[in-house]
This record gives structure tokens, C-alpha cells and sequence, in this order.
């Protein structure tokens, strides 16, 4: 792999978020409260398409043009994740399986680093969750999971569950062929593993069986209220993992913690895939415990 311009930490780095309506997200304190504590000079500047006036169409010309501004690296929200693709030089295995860039890293065509920069799309969402999964939920059982949600998110969240080592995933989703067709893609990737997309009227019972659930729709952000299932056949022996983080305390959080169920809360994934692109972008490792200790910080007043 190319060595990224931004590898070396005595470089400043210059970093963007490419998306829309993203004035709000934490992300930037994030990179830029872990940099500082780190010693390194990072500045993180949000791209909000809608401000900019821009289509998400073009993501892929404003990532390229961020670049020869002096960007040096790049991470991608909605609805951009996949048009932003057109201005890539190259996709990472993560991205392409997943058909989604939520990081750019800006690499050197040759070894000495005189070519041309590259820019290379990756995926954190898949590894940061992975991580999420490991550093929140120790040992958690993975016989079966239940995931509820096959878009962007929920489509990362299954690829890091079989990385994981679950062994059968079902996935339900409002709209069945999507389901479907993570399942499908999946299969590759299976050893020995089973992938079964399932109706969203089959969660309930599915769970009678499962050893967790992850909800990877939007059901439970702010302006969203409810569950996607039916939480009261939730028992303390399931885990339970949401990737909403708008509230931190979701009605599904709340309803799992009320019975005793392990959670794991959105901020993990949040604080995963941050880290992970930290590491793409500056080449230093993360203090992931201290980045999820400055998220709780910034979402103070939603804490479990």
C-alpha cells in the first residue's frame, strides 16, 4: 500500500468531513481533541454539500478539489458515500465489498512520494464497528445475531459481525431485497458461516434464539422515537447494539438496560470508526479509551 502524505507526525494535518448537514457532528472535536493530547497540529473543517450549494453528485470533484487545496485526508458522511466514489483513484477491499467510502486517505503515487496524490477510499464504519464490538462487549456470544437494518450502516455492521465471527447472521430490513442482497454479498466472505435475510414480522422470534441484536436503522434517533422490534422479548441473556448515538440512551438502550441485557451504546461505533480514520490519516495509533471518553464528554448530557 502507498505510504499517505499525512503519515508522518510532524506534518500539520488539514482534515474534511464531505456531506450534508453536518454542522453538527462530533467528529471534528474528536480528531482534533485526540491530536491535541497527542501533541500533533490537526485542524478537521466540515464540507457541508448543502451550505456549498452542491448536489451529492459532486462529492467525488469537491473531494479532489479539497485535496488540491491542501486537504489531507477526508472522511464522508450521507448522502455521499457512494457518489464520492467518482473522484477515487482507488477503493480499499472494504469499499468496494461495501460499495461505500466513508474515508479518503490522500497517498503518494511513488515510493519516494513525488508522484501524483492518490486518492484512496476506505471503509471504517466495517472496522470501527468490529472494534466497537470488541472493546464494548467482550466476549459476547456470536452463535446467533439478529440485525435490523441493511443500508450504509447496517451493511458495514453485517460485513464486521461475520469478520467478527458470527457464525449465523439473519438480517431483516423494511425493504426485503435489501436484505436480501447483503446476504447475498456476504456469502463470500462466509467460512462455514450462514447469512439468512429474514422478514422484519420474523425479528421476534428470531430472537428467541439469538444471543444479540444490533439495531442499525434509523428507529430511535431524535425525531424517530420507537424500537425496531418488539424490545419485550428482549431477556438479560441477549446483548444489544444500536448505532444511534442521538440520543445515547435510545427507547431500545433504555428497554435492554431495564432487563439486564449487556449494551453497547452508538457512541462505540462513533468512537471506532474516528479512531480508525485518525490512524489512516495521521499514521499513529488512537487512545481509543481516551476518544470515547472526550465523546461521553461532548454528549454529556445523554450518558448511560
Amino acid at each position: 500500500m502507498p505510504t499517505a502524505f499525512s503519515s508522518r507526525p510532524s506534518n500539520p494535518h488539514l482534515i474534511g468531513l464531505i456531506g450534508a448537514n453536518v454542522g453538527g457532528s462530533l467528529t471534528p472535536l474528536l480528531h482534533e481533541r485526540e491530536a491535541a493530547a497527542q501533541g500533533l497540529r490537526l485542524a478537521y473543517r466540515t464540507l457541508d454539500i448543502d451550505g456549498l450549494g452542491l448536489s451529492p453528485d459532486a462529492a467525488g470533484q469537491l473531494a479532489r478539489d479539497a485535496v488540491r487545496l491542501g486537504y489531507t485526508g477526508l472522511n464522508v458522511t450521507h448522502p455521499c458515500k457512494q457518489t464520492v466514489m467518482t473522484g477515487l483513484d482507488e477503493l480499499s477491499e472494504d469499499a468496494r465489498d461495501l460499495g461505500a467510502v466513508n474515508t479518503v486517505t490522500v497517498e503518494s503515487g511513488a515510493p519516494d512520494g513525488a508522484g501524483a496524490p492518490r486518492l484512496v477510499g476506505r471503509n471504517t464504519d466495517h472496522s470501527g464497528f468490529r472494534a466497537a464490538l470488541s472493546a464494548g462487549l467482550p466476549g459476547a456470544a456470536l452463535g446467533t445475531v439478529v440485525l435490523v437494518g441493511a443500508g450504509g450502516a447496517g451493511s458495514a455492521v453485517a460485513h464486521a459481525l461475520v469478520a467478527a465471527g458470527t457464525q449465523h447472521l439473519l438480517i431483516a430490513d423494511a425493504d426485503p431485497s435489501r436484505a436480501a442482497a447483503v446476504a447475498v454479498r456476504l456469502d463470500r466472505h462466509t467460512q462455514g458461516q450462514r447469512v439468512t435475510a429474514i422478514a422484519l414480522d420474523e425479528v421476534t422470534d428470531a430472537l428467541v434464539e439469538a444471543d444479540g441484536v444490533v439495531n442499525a436503522t434509523p428507529i430511535g434517533m431524535v425525531g424517530h422515537p420507537g424500537t425496531p422490534f418488539d424490545a419485550s422479548v428482549l431477556t438479560p441473556r441477549h446483548w444489544v447494539a444500536d448505532v444511534v448515538y442521538r440520543p445515547l440512551v435510545t427507547q431500545l438502550v433504555k428497554a435492554a438496560l431495564a432487563v439486564g441485557c449487556r449494551v453497547l451504546d452508538g457512541g462505540w461505533l462513533t468512537v471506532g470508526q474516528a479512531a480508525d480514520a485518525f490512524e489512516l490519516f495521521t499514521g499513529l495509533p488512537a487512545d481509543r479509551a481516551r476518544m470515547r471518553a472526550h465523546f461521553l464528554d461532548l454528549v454529556a448530557d445523554q450518558t448511560l
